[in-house]
């Protein structure tokens, strides 16, 4: 029998750190915390603020479907007035990725990260809140492929009958800015088309995963580029993911899983180089080389609507021994500098000074006969 129908949303910031791309301030934080809580309880069931990095993430359950206008505004109107307390405070980067100067009945397309999905909640409604820093949508693609389609990770797809039916990956072209360009694709039968895609992080993203057993969504990713809406380079994307758990979808372990890999993913510095992405504890910082990239993840479980409180996925000393491994990697890499893969293709750095140092070049460059 179908559970209570229940919206998860998510909407995501940079909108000021301190000693450049480290953290909010604790003032900052509490701000748009205060905002939701004071302005919203008309609005949801229930909400959670956290940090990652130098991006601030309101976590908002609530019954009222995908992209409403009121949760989005409430969401905008806690980072304008977080920006405020940033530009009174002197934070580097106040207010950056509020790209647009007023509302315009939803927050996607504006500058902020947004992820949704409208379920009906299972008896027991366990979930993942993933946030990721110095990094762009990519970045999940192939822990996504990994817990949903390799056995390998997800033991699922050969003890449980109603997981292996597979899944259905929904794979967004975000290089294209006229629209949505999206494409279908089912595991197993197409997973190696579904891999070819998935390659090109800077391009093909997966934007949600439903399970084929009951087409309940399993996944949701925000998938917006921001210099696609600024026509500018304004940082990287910083993205954020919902995922369910158990019963037809994987374990909390096998979701978890890929992330022992620590592989590389473009961002860190100046949003213009490869690093390995690092699973670090909630409310982490940012460091060595504005990096390395990061991901968190706050496990839940939601009932009513209502939120437990997060459990840290990280926080054990399992992932300590990740974490010095991809540190190694990240120093390995940072030794090559910008040379070859260790930068980005320029493709990628379209909207960065390179550019310009390259156009200027290349006047100067001569054919010999």
């Amino acid at each position: 029998m179908a559970g209570n129908k229940i919206t998860l949303s998510v909407i995501k910031a940079d909108i000021g750190s301190i000693g450049g791309h480290i953290k909010p301030s604790s003032k900052l934080i509490e701000t748009v915390r205060e905002h939701i809580r004071e302005n919203g309880i008309d609005l949801f069931k229930d909400f959670y603020v956290s940090s990652t990095g130098d991006d601030i993430a309101i976590l908002m359950t609530h019954t009222h479907g995908k992209a409403n206008k009121d949760i989005h505004k409430l969401a905008w109107d806690a980072f304008i007035e977080g920006t405020a307390v940033a530009k009174e405070q002197g934070l580097y980067g106040a207010g950056q990725d509020l790209l647009k100067t007023s509302f315009s009945g939803n927050v996607k397309g504006m500058g902020p990260a947004v992820c949704e999905m409208e379920i009906n909640e299972r008896p027991n409604e366990p979930f993942l809140f993933f946030a990721a820093d110095k990094t762009d949508p990519g970045a999940y693609n192939l822990p996504l492929f990994l817990s949903f389609s390799d056995p390998m990770h997800c033991a699922g797809l050969l003890l449980s009958p109603k997981m292996s039916k597979g899944f259905t990956f929904n794979v967004m072209d975000v290089s294209h800015v006229k629209g949505d360009r999206v494409i279908s694709l089912n595991t197993p039968e197409e997973m190696y088309d579904l891999a070819a895609l998935l390659r090109d992080n800077e391009r093909f993203v997966v934007e949600s995963v439903f399970a084929r057993s009951d087409n309940g969504q399993a996944a949701v990713v925000s998938t917006t580029r921001l210099h696609n809406i600024a026509g500018k380079y304004t940082g990287k994307d910083d993205p954020v993911m919902l995922v369910r758990t158990q019963k037809s979808f994987p374990a909390t372990g096998e979701i978890l899983s890929p992330y022992n890999i620590g592989h590389f993913v473009a961002g860190f510095m100046r949003g213009s180089h490869v690093g390995p992405l690092m699973p670090v504890k909630l409310n982490s910082t940012i460091s060595y080389f504005d990096g390395p990239p990061v991901v968190t993840c706050a496990a839940f479980c939601v009932h009513n609507g209502k939120l437990t409180e997060p459990v840290d996925a990280f926080d054990h000393a399992y992932w300590d021994y990740v974490r010095n491994e991809v540190s190694r990697k990240a120093t390995e890499i940072r030794r090559q500098g910008f040379s070859g893969a260790a930068m980005l293709p320029y493709s990628e750095l379209e909207y960065g000074g390179i550019v310009e140092i390259l156009k200027r070049l290349d006047k100067r460059f001569k054919v010999r006969n």
